[in-house]
């Protein structure tokens, strides 16, 4: 499989990367409206449009950068869906449940992506349809990384909210404390290699099971 330009890995991920972050919050606001908080209907958030989600930065910008700078790794994010956790019938179970629905989101999108990646495989000429397996492994990879990132117990990630409601009430409290501090904690595990080491082993097992379960060769993830 070719080599591609900078202009079209950006298109190819384009798609991936929005549909990836605009679906994972889009699941968080559909399962908590499901749950007894209508707050992201009410405010027009519970939408597959993408521009309802966007941010300019965590969806446009960064990614974009990470291509331009070839980095082995892409990711990024979309405005988060307002909750009103208080709504919530059973606050204890349904905040974990809410929090789950975005990761959840990721690994359903990953497995699609891989379909479509095999499709593009047995349509025939590879040199006509690589934009599709190309696409395809895009797509298993966004959502991978998302998927393993926002499982991790780091407030505000979704994995913290998990964890949140399965410690006592008065432990819960201490622990969401660090939320102010997520943000930057994230940025210094990133910069310093940490989070490469703790994401890498989750991801990789994800990456080659999706591969192997759909037949894709390695070549195509190899961007």
């Amino acid at each position: 499989m070719e080599s591609l330009s900078i202009i079209q890995k950006i298109i190819i991920w384009a798609i991936p990367v929005i549909f990836a972050v605009t679906l994972h919050e889009f699941a968080h606001g559909w399962v908590a409206n499901r749950l007894g908080d209508p707050t992201a209907r009410f405010l027009g958030r519970l939408s597959l449009n993408p521009i309802r989600h966007i941010d300019p930065i965590g969806t446009l910008l960064i990614p974009g950068i990470l291509l331009i700078m070839k980095m082995p790794f892409i990711f990024g994010w979309a405005k988060p869906v307002p909750i009103n956790w208080n709504n919530l019938r059973n606050p204890r179970r349904d905040v974990a449940l809410v929090a789950l629905a975005g990761p959840g989101s990721n690994l359903i999108m990953a497995l699609m992506w891989g379909l479509i990646a095999k499709i593009g495989l047995s349509l025939g000429d590879i040199s006509i349809t690589y934009p599709i397996v190309y696409m395809g492994a895009a797509g298993i990879m966004i959502n991978t990384i998302l998927m393993v990132l926002n499982i991790l117990p780091l407030p505000p990630l979704d994995g913290s909210r998990v964890v949140s409601s399965l410690l006592p009430p008065h432990l819960a409290m201490q622990y969401n404390r660090i939320e102010p501090f997520g943000f930057l904690i994230l940025i210094i595990l990133l910069a310093t290699g940490v989070l490469g080491m703790i994401l890498s082993g989750p991801f990789l097992w994800t990456l080659f099971s999706i591969k192997s379960l759909f037949g894709l060769p390695i070549q195509a993830f190899r961007f």
